[in-house]
């Protein structure tokens, strides 16, 4: 039955890159004048969304997003989530409507046609390799912070093997969010791995649930209490994925 399905899975993985390709196109004019100066980013965020949008409806994906507490408009936030698939981003964007964020995330996506052009001159790169790339990272991302906008980062540090199921966390984005103090906003992706994991012939269409818990505070905490706080998110979407998987 799986080796039936094969063509369907080939279609269904050149499908989306055929998506993720179509909307930069037809919205590269107004792409291009959206990163022509930093403060025109929120403009740039809001059709990031509608790109993301038009890969997970044409991929035959629909979202169901649970919140726990609202987020207050123009305020800035730390975005952390588990990693499993290559449409954590998008879903991520559509996730969050009020309040423009930027990604960090590893220097060599920038390396992808198209794409790549916009994640380098919009997402704050990082080479996990280089202790001088990753304290480059407080520098660009205090300035952005600075401007308003928030912060997403997925904590893992990369896509973990498809038997894990949450990898540990790094530091940055907490030391990131205590030295700034602003909120952790922790969202857990139930779906994604599912549903369009990094093995190719897998996934389909179907339902893409977010669990975006309370927010977890940072004013008044210390770095050396980086730790205890990539714990405790941790296990908030840890704790999440367990009891999905139970059920």
């Amino acid at each position: 039955m799986k080796i039936l399905l094969y063509p369907f899975w080939l279609l269904y993985r050149v499908w989306f890159y055929v998506l993720v390709t179509i909307p930069i196109i037809i919205l590269f004019p107004l792409l291009i004048i959206s990163i022509a100066k930093e403060q025109w980013y929120p403009f740039f965020f809001k059709m990031a969304r509608i790109w993301s949008k038009c890969i997970l409806v044409g991929m035959g994906f629909h979202w169901k997003i649970a919140m726990e507490e609202r987020l207050e408009k123009g305020k800035s936030y730390m975005f952390v989530a588990n990693h499993t698939s290559m449409i954590d981003i998008m879903l991520i964007l559509v996730s969050i409507k009020s309040n423009p964020f930027v990604f960090v995330g590893k220097k060599e996506l920038a390396k992808i046609p198209l794409f790549g052009f916009f994640y380098k001159r919009t997402c704050i790169l990082v080479d996990r390799s280089s202790a001088k790339s990753r304290q480059a990272v407080f520098l660009r991302a205090q300035r952005r912070l600075k401007s308003g906008v928030s912060i997403c980062i997925f904590p893992e540090g990369g896509v973990p093997d498809e038997s894990v199921i949450l990898d540990d966390f790094k530091d940055g984005a907490f030391r990131l969010a205590i030295n700034h103090q602003i909120p952790i906003v922790p969202l857990t992706f139930l779906d994604n791995k599912k549903r369009f994991s990094y093995t190719f012939f897998s996934g389909g269409p179907g339902v893409l649930r977010v669990k975006r818990d309370n927010l977890i505070p940072t004013i008044g905490l210390k770095i050396i209490d980086t730790k205890v706080l990539n714990d405790q998110a941790r296990n908030i979407i840890l704790k999440n994925l367990k009891k999905d998987f139970k059920k």
